[in-house]
């Protein structure tokens, strides 16, 4: 059946994003992660979340690929998520991490970066989900995953999902053996990079994800991406380790179902 462990619900245009979601569960998709990229992206996120109860799983959080929010906007938004937890509502924290391509871009053009505060603000985000115990979905690629683990292993986090992870083989090793869960998305279909990770990472410790709206290429070239093609992803997946689709697709929904409590 499959899940969608990252989805950007709130980004798709406003008269999209219920009819999305409805056609999404109607093809028998059986959950997806909505994660949120600023405070007010939360809240959007938590609508769509109640309108799809046990459906639509929201993370809540602050995207690295733009400024961190200022120390009262961070504790307000921290101060919320408390509350929520206390109340009794089910979510993670995500999506949060590190800038990587925002700070390799701007060494790039020769420009000085201070990466402190983002840092700073994925300390706390970590802190609060050891705090409450609840997965974190992280956006940590190449050497930045590698930042992200020792912040992560420092609080004694449980659950951490390294959301479309690119990394070292060392890197990559490190996260399998701290038991944290890695995501691919539907470039697995033409990227060898994520094929390769596909094939040999643990089967228990992987999920399927589009991050949509994202656009793809290869088979998915000019289609808007939607949590139907976590099927596709399921199934390379299935492929490149020469297991049945169906032995895949019910170790990963396994997979996902603990890991952020769907069912």
């Amino acid at each position: 059946m499959a899940y969608d462990v990252h989805l950007h619900a709130d980004q798709y245009p406003p008269g999209r994003r219920e009819a999305l979601l409805a056609e999404t569960f109607a093809a028998g998709i059986r959950g997806v992660v909505a994660v949120s990229m600023h405070p007010a992206s939360c809240e959007q996120t938590r609508r769509l979340a109640a309108a799809w109860p046990g459906l639509v799983m929201p993370a809540y959080g602050h995207h690295p690929e733009q400024p961190p929010l200022g120390p009262a906007e961070l504790e307000r938004l921290c101060g919320r998520m408390r509350r929520l937890a206390a109340d009794g509502e089910r979510f993670a924290v995500g999506e949060v991490g590190l800038p990587y391509y925002t700070r390799t871009e701007a060494q790039s053009r020769g420009e000085p970066f201070d990466e402190a505060p983002y840092l700073a603000q994925l300390e706390v985000f970590v802190r609060l989900a050891a705090e409450l115990d609840r997965p974190i979905a992280l956006h940590a690629v190449y050497e930045d995953a590698d930042k992200a683990l020792d912040v992560l292993m420092r609080h004694g986090v449980r659950r951490a999902h390294f959301h479309w992870y690119k990394g070292a083989p060392e890197t990559t090793a490190r996260i399998a053996a701290g038991g944290y869960m890695i995501s691919v998305t539907p470039d697995v279909l033409y990227e060898p990079e994520i094929r390769e990770l596909a094939a040999t990472f643990p089967l228990g410790q992987l999920m399927a994800e589009t991050d949509g709206p994202w656009p793809f290429e290869g088979p998915f070239a000019g289609r808007e991406t939607t949590p139907v093609m976590t099927r596709a992803v399921v199934r390379e997946i299935a492929a490149l380790r020469g297991l049945a689709p169906e032995a895949a697709e019910r170790a990963i929904d396994a997979n996902t179902a603990a890991f952020y409590g769907f069912g």
